[in-house]
């Protein structure tokens, strides 16, 4: 920067005919330097230009705390902001971002492409969020079509064999049709054994579903999980959309309807980065090579045996729930369904059903199931005369 006694040495130079290039040579300074001070008419008056403020400014701190947390979405980070009162766009909140980008933390991904129809890739995310008022753990299954990226998936509260095969049979559901083949991770409810060189020993049940809808099973590698590369990134990309947008559910039939309305207005009508094209376009080409669903649905209940108690009860989920009487001392079927419809056989009869309730609740109760015990019952009467006696004694 000029100094004032630069500047009083400009001047005296200029009036003395010496050159531009000459006066910056001798001070020290580029020629531009001497051409602003003259033009300005007197030295820098040591006051910066306050910097334009832009619109993203007062935001850029929540942008950070998001980044830090793991949420690199835009469109996602621009919702965030919109809610807090930022009124611009989204290109300077990219340009914000991407000098940013090398810091997030990334894994390399194995890819490969799969002609229409052929593949469907499962697996797990898990994430806490506030379910009815607290925080829970939230498991959701998520299915993705190769060819496509079209995806779908399901909230619930286990990861179990049943839940994992109940997640499958909603997405093909959600689909309208079966793919050739479901790769699936290593996980025990589809895979028993998987060794390297060797043949894969899948679950039974997974085998029978497999076989129900008549598509193939494959597991991927061991300790090769993210080949299901296409899969892995529709979980974080429902970690960090989804359940950034919306972060507390009355309940999981709430948070699953919120899931559809998501899938339809977001997921789908998406440009996937990959393929370059509208994921629901692309999926167009990708349903007349899907085969078709079965006439009837794959029974993913949970099936268990239970003692009839003498007293007409069998014990379920922590709850205690009548029997008839004629199947005390029985050794009796239950199968529980994934929505909590409890239905009791004996020797392939339906002799009950109830709905699961809350422990807090109390033993749940059918008063005809136990007619015939309260029947048999035999009451005592006494005669009261002599307890009128001895209160009259006292």
């Amino acid at each position: 920067m000029l100094r004032k006694e630069d500047w009083m040495q400009i001047k005296e130079l200029v009036e003395k005919g010496v050159y531009k290039k000459d006066i910056a040579e001798e001070l020290g300074v580029n020629p531009k330097t001497v051409t602003r001070a003259l033009t300005r008419g007197s030295a820098p008056s040591g006051e910066r230009p306050k910097a334009h403020q832009s619109k993203l400014d007062p935001y850029k701190p929540i942008i950070d705390n998001l980044l830090a947390e793991g949420v690199w979405n835009g469109r996602v980070i621009l919702q965030e902001l919109k809610a807090k009162g930022y009124t611009g766009g989204s290109t300077i909140i990219r340009d914000y971002m991407k000098p940013r980008r090398p810091l997030r933390p990334s894994r390399a991904t194995v890819r490969f492409e799969t002609p229409p129809g052929h593949q469907m890739q499962h697996d797990w995310g898990e994430i806490i969020t506030v379910v009815a008022g607290r925080h829970q753990k939230v498991f959701f299954n998520v299915n993705t079509l190769g060819f496509p990226r079209r995806f779908h998936f399901w909230c619930t509260d286990s990861n179990d064999a049943e839940h994992t095969y109940e997640g499958i049979i909603r997405s093909l559901e959600y689909m309208g049709g079966v793919p050739k083949e479901v790769l699936v991770d290593n996980q025990k409810s589809a895979v028993i054994e998987n060794r390297v060189g060797k043949s894969v020993r899948f679950n039974e049940r997974f085998i029978d579903l497999a076989g129900h809808y008549g598509f193939a099973p494959r597991a991927c590698r061991p300790y090769r999980a993210r080949t299901k590369g296409k899969d892995e990134r529709m979980v974080g990309y429902i970690k960090h959309n989804f359940f950034v947008r919306y972060r507390s559910f009355e309940s999981f039939a709430h948070m699953n309807e919120l899931a559809r309305i998501w899938l339809a207005e977001e997921a789908d009508p998406r440009v996937h980065g990959t393929v370059k094209e509208v994921v629901r376009d692309r999926f167009s080409r990708e349903a007349p090579a899907l085969g078709p669903l079965p006439r009837t649905r794959y029974d993913t209940a949970y099936y268990e045996t239970r003692l009839g108690s003498w007293d007409g009860y069998i014990d379920v989920r922590g709850n205690r729930y009548s029997i008839p009487d004629e199947v005390r001392g029985h050794n009796i079927r239950i199968r529980l369904t994934l929505d909590g419809l409890l239905t009791v056989y004996d020797k392939g009869t339906i002799v009950a059903e109830h709905i699961l309730k809350d422990p807090a609740a109390g033993w749940v109760t059918q008063a005809q199931h136990h007619a015939d015990l309260w029947r048999s019952l035999h009451v005592e009467h006494r005669d009261l005369s002599v307890y009128e006696e001895v209160a009259q004694c006292n």
